[in-house]
């Protein structure tokens, strides 16, 4: 993540000195290792919250693009959210996830486990594609030559949908120049 990613959520690197005035104002009887407790109990709901507001139905299923830190090497894969629902995005069973909108508009999160770190891009398919397209990319995919340009021909960013939940701009998406004359 960078300074010009947009932070949907995350439970990496939460820092107590942060939290510390509204914990200790809110719960004076707690212990600091209760309140310390408390934080991530409070943060974990805030997921909660950040899935509700991304209650947003697409029109087709979205495709997980990752780059997976596993104990014998990087790999790249794939698999896809049936529902086509961007909340369903924001599930994980890492030790710590970070979902954020990057400067590109795409949705992506990091998730760090005991092996490594994984990298997730969610794209969603775009109106008109084939199976025949989708199925030849998920080949790629799967084979881990899929490049940049392969991905946006056949899926579109989730970054539009999001930013007007949260109110925040991203770089418009160049449109395809018509050919007619």
């Amino acid at each position: 993540m960078t300074e010009k990613d947009h932070l949907i959520w995350t439970n990496y690197d939460i820092d107590y000195e942060d939290w510390r005035e509204y914990l200790e104002d809110e719960y004076p009887e707690l212990s600091e290792d209760e309140r310390a407790a408390l934080m991530y109990d409070i943060n974990g709901d805030y997921l909660d919250d950040e899935r509700t507001n991304l209650n947003i139905q697409l029109s087709a299923p979205i495709l997980v693009i990752g780059d997976l830190g596993l104990w014998h090497g990087r790999r790249m894969g794939y698999k896809e959210i049936a529902s086509g629902n961007i909340r369903d995005c924001l599930y994980s069973d890492t030790d710590y996830s970070t979902w954020y909108v990057d400067k590109l508009g795409d949705l992506r999160c990091d998730a760090i486990h005991h092996d490594g770190t994984n990298h997730y891009l969610y794209r969603t398919y775009k109106e008109g594609v084939s199976e025949e397209q989708i199925e030849n990319l998920k080949d790629k995919l799967y084979y881990g030559t899929a490049t940049r340009s392969d991905i946006t021909r056949i899926t579109r960013r989730l970054g539009d949908e999001i930013c007007q939940v949260y109110g925040w701009e991203i770089p418009h998406q160049r449109k395809p120049v018509s050919m007619e004359r």
